[in-house]
């Protein structure tokens, strides 16, 4: 951590928000099929509990640095914290599936500001020189979120109920408000841009429309029509956007055009929806397949996802010198392709996969796709300019 003492009650608050934030978004993966059963709702059908929550975030983050300049860091941040704990309490009071899921866009309202608000406190407050190791002091508690979550939820459900999945959040805002009124300086911005809420409202129609229409897609009862309506629709959004963007250049865009001219961020931003399309849906499959198909009870699942977690972080140690003897090229060329194998390797696992195979399947894939963003995020950000960085 940097050595300025006044500074570290502010780092470990921004390091709690990114715990919370990233244990909300995996701790319900091992939960889901007893959430289900406990709803009369099919395994299969409870994905928008996790979508909801992560497309409200998606939806809501490029709005949360404006807000903070506008509002100031303590009071967004004290309010995102208030929101999570409310949408916290309605996800562990509902019994219906619809209410479970309004409730997880509350939550996800709340989820979508910490981080980003957080981050914007830390880089005004930290000196340069120390920057690196505060960032580097905020990150670790959010890789031991996906470590904790999935094992932590399963536990629950198998030994309590999964209603504490959610009630486990409340103590942790409640200190975080503490410590937020206390020690957040409360940064506003010095001019003001104006808020492009044109490029806003497109470019979050785009994304509804293309989830929308996916979701259709995926549930197979309406007619072709609806889903490539959606799909038209995001097209249009997307293209306003570009026009939009394109006219006011010499304004304030939401985001500018100019970003995509950063060729190592444009190769970076392409590889990642690439990657992602493949391996993100991973966390919310491999836990319905450890339990479903591999009949595991969900305590026993949440503590098979953990060497996915234990191989992300040792890949995170070893990224940079890897790296630095290889290059980008090869490590992401080499290794989108090991994440393909890895993948493609699940779908061979079965009852009578002998426990040491199923550890190393599942290791193999946490290390290769822990390698895969940090080289990635990296390429993405080496080239963008300190103007274009926020």
């Amino acid at each position: 951590a940097p050595q300025t003492p006044h500074l570290r009650p502010l780092l470990w608050l921004v390091a709690a928000a990114l715990f919370i934030q990233t244990l909300d978004s995996t701790i319900v993966n091992t939960a889901l099929p007893a959430m289900a059963q406990a709803m009369g709702e099919s395994a299969l059908a409870v994905h928008g509990i996790v979508v909801s929550y992560t497309l409200t975030m998606a939806l809501l983050m490029p709005a949360s640095g404006w807000l903070a300049d506008r509002w100031g860091t303590r009071r967004v941040f004290t309010a995102s914290l208030v929101l999570f704990a409310i949408g916290s309490l309605l996800c562990a009071v509902s019994s219906q599936l619809a209410a479970l899921i309004a409730a997880r866009v509350v939550q996800g309202m709340g989820a979508a500001m910490l981080m980003p608000v957080g981050r914007l406190a830390v880089l005004r407050a930290v000196p340069r020189s120390e920057f690196l190791a505060a960032i580097s002091f905020i990150a670790m508690p959010g890789l031991l979120g996906p470590l904790l979550g999935p094992s932590l939820g399963g536990w629950l459900v198998e030994y309590a109920s999964w209603h504490l999945i959610f009630l486990i959040n409340l103590p942790i805002c409640a200190i975080g408000l503490y410590l937020a009124r206390r020690y957040l300086p409360d940064f506003r911005a010095e001019v003001l841009a104006p808020f492009d809420a044109k490029g806003y409202a497109l470019l979050a129609g785009a994304l509804l429309a293309l989830s929308i229409s996916l979701e259709l897609l995926s549930a197979r009862s309406f007619a072709w029509f609806w889903p490539a309506l959606g799909l038209l629709l995001c097209l249009v959004c997307s293209a306003g956007y570009y026009r939009h963007a394109r006219r006011q250049r010499h304004q304030h865009p939401l985001f500018a055009l100019s970003l995509f001219r950063v060729t190592s961020l444009r190769i970076g931003l392409i590889g990642n929806v690439a990657t992602r399309l493949g391996s993100s849906g991973m966390s919310y499959a491999i836990p319905l397949m450890l339990q479903l198909p591999l009949g595991n009870s969900p305590a026993r699942a949440g503590l098979l996802m953990m060497p996915i977690a234990l191989a992300s972080i040792a890949a995170k140690r070893a990224a940079t010198g890897l790296i630095g003897r290889l290059g980008y090229r090869r490590v992401l060329v080499g290794n989108t392709l090991c994440i393909g194998l890895c993948i493609i390797s699940f779908a061979f696992l079965s009852r009578a996969t002998p426990l040491p195979l199923l550890l190393a399947s599942l290791s193999a894939f946490g290390l290769c796709n822990s390698l895969q963003y940090t080289a990635m995020n990296t390429v993405s950000l080496k080239d963008v300019s300190e103007a274009q960085a926020g």
